[in-house]
Formats: structure tokens, sequence, C-alpha cells
């Protein structure tokens, strides 16, 4: 059995969970697979997997719902998921991203596509670890950011509440975060996101900013669905409204 990431398929159609079976396993993912909530649940008691591709049409719970429950765990947020659409569940696949998915892949899709995108979310799914610096190189990254209550310590990569909590940030998070806090009260366009944390190797067909987005204010919002800190802007993008210290 492979050692690699653990990928989970929930997909009602046995032939896509074959198809997509056959393939990731050939590139050296471990697999299981699916074929609606009930089993998927066993899956996740089993082996907790590194990602979820999950349909969002299932009988019975479709996969909103199914999205919901993965995200209602502890430690969920480091489990990927892409939603797998028809091109007619576009709307919904926006409310996808709301609830907790990390990207959608709209079917019918090509299998190298499908791997693309898998390892672009488990690459910004990594932990935030201290960036390798010379101890004597006082650079930006020794930095220390204050806003709101939170410290931002660029060197260690680590994120801290007001009572001096650590909260745990995946790298695309956190490198998402440092982007907001150095340019702050300044409205960024998802593509300026994109370039500005170009150093984490996004892909030119991700489309999940605002999935991103999503899951970064759910660990800084007091209310995420009504964001103080990180606030949209209506067809452009995003502006970082924290006090800077």
């Amino acid at each position: 059995m492979s050692d690699g990431p653990h990928i989970l398929i929930v997909d009602d159609d046995s032939r896509i969970r074959q198809m997509l079976s056959r393939y990731l396993s050939d590139e050296g993912f471990r697999v299981s697979a699916a074929d609606g909530g009930m089993a998927m649940r066993e899956c996740l008691t089993q082996t907790p997997p590194h990602l979820v591709l999950l349909d969002l049409v299932l009988p019975g719970e479709d996969g909103l719902q199914l999205a919901r429950e993965i995200r209602s765990h502890p430690n969920s947020g480091m489990i990927g998921i892409i939603m797998l659409t028809g091109r007619s569940d576009m709307v919904d696949m926006v409310v996808g991203l709301e609830v907790g998915a990390d990207d959608y892949i709209a079917k019918p899709f090509h299998l190298r596509e499908v791997l693309a995108r898998i390892k672009s979310v488990l690459r910004r799914l990594r932990p935030a670890t201290p960036a390798e610096s010379p101890s004597d190189d006082r650079t930006v990254d020794s930095e220390v950011i204050e806003f709101d209550g939170w410290r931002l310590d660029l060197g260690r990569r680590e994120l801290r509440a007001r009572d001096g909590s650590e909260v745990l940030l995946t790298t695309g998070e956190f490198d998402l975060l440092v982007t907001f806090v150095k340019h702050p009260v300044r409205v960024l366009s998802r593509d300026q996101l994109m370039d500005l944390t170009r150093g984490r190797q996004w892909e030119a067909i991700d489309r999940s900013i605002d999935a991103q987005v999503a899951r970064l204010r759910r660990k800084i919002e007091a209310d995420p669905r009504n964001p103080a800190l990180v606030k949209s802007v209506r067809g452009v993008g995003y502006v970082f409204t924290g006090r800077i210290r």
C-alpha cells in the first residue's frame, strides 16, 4: 500500500469512483472510496483522509450537507475538500466554498486537472513551519506584527491570540494573512492576492482564493459571517482593516 497522502472519493457513480481510484493510486496516493454519507463516515472514523473529493449531488444527503459535517469536527481544517460539480450546479458550488470546500471541479473533468488541484490544495494545507534562515540574518522574516490583539510572528510562522494561545494555521492561511497585514487598508483583487502569495506556487488554474479567505476568517474573526478584519469588496476582492501596531 502506498504511503502517500490519503484521498477519500465520495461519489455515487461507481465508474467515477473506479476511474479516480485507479488513476490516483497509480500516482502514489492512498485511496478510499465511498458511495454516500454513511460509507464516508466509516472511512473518516477508520482512517482520516488528507483530502476528500466530494460529489455535490448525492442521493439522500447531498455534498453540501456532508461538507458542513466534515467541517464541524475538530481539526477538520487540516482536511482538504474538493467539490465535484455538474456545470449546472454553479450556484451550489459557491455555497460549497462558503461552507468550507477548498476548490471545485466541474464535470466532465480531465484526470490531470484533478491531480493538479489535489496537489495544489494539499500544498496549501501543510502546517505553517518556521522558515529556515541563518541565525544572524535579521531580515523581514524576524518581524512580529500585532493587530487588534493578535500577534503574528513571521520568523516563527505562528499566530497567537490575545490570551497568548497559538492558533494553528496552514501554510496557505499563514501566507495569506501575512499578505493582508503587509498591505493594510488596501483593496486587493484575487489576482493580486495570488501574485503576492506566489511563493506558495499557486497553480495557474487555481480558483480557490475565496475558499482560502473563508478558512482564514473562521480562525481570526469573532463572527466569520460578519468579518471585521478581512472584508469583502464587491466585484473587486478583499481589504484588511485591522489596526497594525
